[in-house]
């Protein structure tokens, strides 16, 4: 795999291959609340209530390259989080197939199972609650490979502890403190050391920078990209923060209700955006060369995903939003050579794949 840096500052991938270390197909995932007493005591009566179902993620069919980073952007709420969940194994779809070097995750069994385990690991957006406060670091850092290595002697447990610290900058003497002992920096630093040190290939990061303080945000992103030069690591990098992903991404996929809206390579989705969520997001980037560009917020809310509205969910909120937007769902097209879309402002520029 190649790298160069852009003139941007962003580091990225020159041949990243075409084949997916993960992949979904028609991925969702439903929620449903536990029944209140009405609901209890009418199913006691032999009737049926109508329990709301929550649809966090629907029908997301979506490929992640060995060695990219995919950046997954979206309003809080969309399911980004509740996406990112389930390709790294914790949460279980409710329906469609989520595969891992090919082979289906819900059918790996004994060392596929444990390889999938150990090859997707998730870093978690708040450093202050991802870690027990109970813990020293050492012990923290330890657990997974107590769990899934106990192959390893205590001597070369306690040599990765060490090795994991100083690869994420951080003192080896550091091993017997308490995380309430650590800025949300180094709290965060040891996140990725815990998610390192199975020696995964793929990294889950949830909004990794979003809890840490502007001055440590550009440090722990260049730990990132260090780290994937070193390791030749995939990250999926889930982030509401545009300019950030810009920063990060080889390719974006922009998120809405729990539905995958526009996915292309990252030059070319804030050249030229194609689906009015994605313009609208891009508009409220500051830029330092149009100062006296106006800046505004999407209008409205987001919906609820209990009563997603009909038609293209984001049709109530959308500038250009025609008729049919209000009674017929949009679907995925591939406008360009790794571009899609889905919106009906482009129902006539599908191409032929």
């Amino acid at each position: 795999m190649d790298s160069q840096q852009t003139a941007a500052g962003r580091t990225e991938v020159t041949s990243v291959p075409e084949d997916p270390i993960l992949s979904m197909r028609n991925l969702s995932r439903v929620f449903t609340r536990q029944p209140v007493l009405a609901e209890t005591l009418l199913k006691l009566l032999g009737r049926t209530p109508d329990i709301p179902k929550l649809r966090a993620v629907r029908s997301v069919d979506l490929s992640v390259r060995r060695g990219e980073v995919l950046g997954l952007v979206g309003e809080s709420g969309c399911g980004k989080s509740t996406l990112g969940r389930m390709m790294a194994g914790i949460l279980p779809a409710s329906q469609g197939a989520l595969a891992y070097e090919g082979a289906e995750v819900a059918g790996l069994r004994g060392t596929a199972l444990r390889d999938f385990t150990l090859g997707v690991q998730m870093v978690f957006q708040d450093p202050y609650s991802s870690l027990n406060p109970r813990q020293r670091v050492a012990s923290i850092l330890a657990e997974p490979l107590k769990v899934h290595r106990p192959d390893l002697s205590r001597a070369e447990i306690h040599a990765r502890v060490d090795a994991a610290l100083a690869e994420v900058g951080l003192d080896v003497s550091y091993r017997d403190r308490f995380p309430h002992q650590f800025s949300g920096g180094q709290r965060q630093r040891i996140g990725i050391a815990r998610a390192l040190i199975v020696e995964p290939r793929f990294l889950v990061c949830d909004e990794p920078i979003a809890a840490l303080d502007v001055s440590i945000q550009a440090q722990v992103i260049n730990l990132f990209l260090d780290l994937r030069r070193k390791h030749n690591l995939t990250y999926l990098f889930i982030s509401h923060d545009l300019s950030v992903v810009r920063h990060m991404a080889d390719r974006v996929a922009i998120m809405y209700l729990g539905e995958i809206v526009e996915l292309a390579p990252t030059a070319e989705l804030f050249a030229d955006p194609k689906h009015p969520y994605t313009r609208t997001l891009l508009e409220q980037i500051p830029s330092v060369r149009n100062r006296k560009r106006s800046f505004s917020a999407v209008k409205g809310e987001l919906p609820s995903p209990l009563a997603p509205p009909p038609g293209c969910p984001f049709h109530p909120r959308c500038p250009a939003a025609m008729p049919q937007c209000s009674v017929e769902v949009p679907q995925k097209r591939q406008i360009a050579p790794g571009r899609t879309v889905s919106c009906h402002l482009y129902d006539k520029d599908q191409i032929s794949t």
